[in-house]
């Protein structure tokens, strides 16, 4: 084969993302009777340097306005009209689906950095700072991810090889962090049912905690893993008895409690307590920033002295040192600045959303307000598969728009084989609540079933 010249730029090389994320935000074509956009065209191949004079400075003037927030209305043209119709795009995918606003930004652009992998940054530090006093903890220290907090925090509990880790079957460690615990830390799971509160029992904790005692056959429990709020169970908060029963369970044995606390302020505002009140009750902590908070990336761990003098080697390890992550912290510090605000709204949205859904009194569709404790809404779906609900939710059509006026975009994911799940944040607003309930309502009737 020819090889190419050593002066010629590179060929640059266009995988799937780069080829479709541009058409994601293209102008969404609405079609009587069809729904969805026409295939966006393939971005062609441009080689570094082309274009002659002013490429270059054209290009750093793309980069900045593709750096500008966009909006999340689109628009959408009918087929045989000049009328132009907003395409609203509400996500409620997750919690992570956030972008940093106009205050975040502005303090993530002016951060005061140094090198945190010295111990230098002095943002990351009032950070780390801040947190201590908001946690109710010794030390804390600023790692990437929640992931990795809780990789650490398994770590630094564990030390022995196949040593025991008792945690709920469907929690988010055991479930979505690719089993870290096992391939990276050498750690022995052991899942138990969860309850519908995201609680465990009591008693077949202690009896698994009480099994591996003296016993040359059975793994040692060292660790007890909670997550508040619990995900899977529709973000329900652990109750405050509950976590001081398993605290002086694991006490009486020995072992340690360790609290996933990714959604901790969400519970922290539904039981409307300083989150130094939850974390009492565990020995150590971790805390996402990129969730309901609304920052682009960054987590906590937080425990006693020894306990994060040993966590800051194994976030080397597991290359988790960063240098100028001032930026990061910059903005971690602004959503925590406004936290209680905005949660308690994420909540009142979600609880708003859930009782909107039940007086539509669909047999497709069902959900228990009650069960609505924080920012997420678990909705029972029978009669069709949850993808082909999620499928509809998502399509547009010019019928839409004659019935409600409104051409929206409601994007969700299916969480189980009868169920999708709903997650509000910063980025969803009172009114993208209502147009959500507005859409829900349009395809009910759309199959004869609202």
């Amino acid at each position: 084969m020819p090889r190419e010249c050593a002066q010629c730029p590179p060929r640059r090389k266009l995988n799937y993302n780069s080829q479709h994320a541009a058409g994601a935000l293209r102008p969404a074509r609405v079609n009587r009777g069809r729904s969805l956009e026409s295939p966006a065209a393939p971005i062609q191949p441009r080689k570094i340097g082309a274009g002659g004079p002013g490429t270059i400075p054209a290009m750093l003037r793309r980069l900045a306005r593709a750096a500008i927030p966009r909006q999340r209305v689109f628009w959408a043209r009918r087929s045989g009209s000049l009328a132009e119709i907003p395409t609203y795009v509400v996500d409620l995918r997750s919690d992570t689906v956030t972008k940093p606003g106009p205050a975040m930004r502005r303090a993530m652009a002016e951060a005061v950095v140094g090198d945190d992998d010295y111990g230098e940054d002095p943002t990351v530090r009032d950070l780390q700072a801040t947190a201590v006093e908001l946690l109710g903890v010794e030390r804390t220290l600023f790692v990437p991810t929640n992931t990795m907090a809780n990789l650490i925090s398994v770590m630094c509990h564990c030390r022995r090889r196949g040593s025991q880790l008792l945690l709920g079957r469907e929690c988010h460690l055991h479930v979505y962090e690719q089993g870290g615990v096992a391939q990276i830390a050498g750690v022995h799971s052991h899942p138990l049912a969860d309850l519908p509160h995201g609680t465990l029992d009591l008693a077949e904790l202690e009896r698994l905690v009480k099994r591996g005692l003296g016993s040359p056959y059975h793994p040692v429990c060292e660790l007890i893993c909670l997550e508040n709020t619990h995900s899977s169970s529709g973000g329900r908060v652990l109750p405050m008895e509950y976590l001081r029963q398993v605290h002086l369970l694991a006490r009486r044995y020995g072992v340690r409690v360790h609290l996933d606390g990714a959604r901790l302020m969400n519970a922290a505002v539904a039981l409307g307590v300083p989150p130094a009140r939850i974390v009492e009750h565990c020995d150590s902590v971790s805390l996402c920033f990129s969730k309901g908070l609304g920052a682009p990336v960054g987590a906590l761990v937080g425990g006693p002295k020894d306990f994060i003098e040993e966590a800051w080697r194994l976030r080397k390890a597991l290359g988790g040192g960063m240098r100028q992550a001032g930026v990061l912290a910059a903005a971690a510090l602004v959503g925590l600045a406004d936290a209680e605000e905005m949660l308690q709204r994420d909540h009142q949205n979600a609880q708003r959303f859930a009782r909107g859904l039940q007086e539509l009194a669909s047999p497709v569709c069902s959900v228990d307000p009650t069960a609505v404790e924080t920012n997420m809404v678990m909705v029972r779906v029978d009669g069709l598969p949850p993808e082909e609900l999620c499928r509809r939710l998502q399509a547009v059509s010019a019928d839409e728009v004659a019935q409600t006026g409104h051409a929206v975009r409601l994007l969700l994911f299916p969480w189980t084989e009868h169920s999708v799940r709903a997650v509000w944040h910063r980025d969803v607003s009172a009114q993208d609540t209502e147009l959500a309930l507005g859409k829900w309502a349009f395809v009910l009737r759309t199959l004869g079933l609202g």
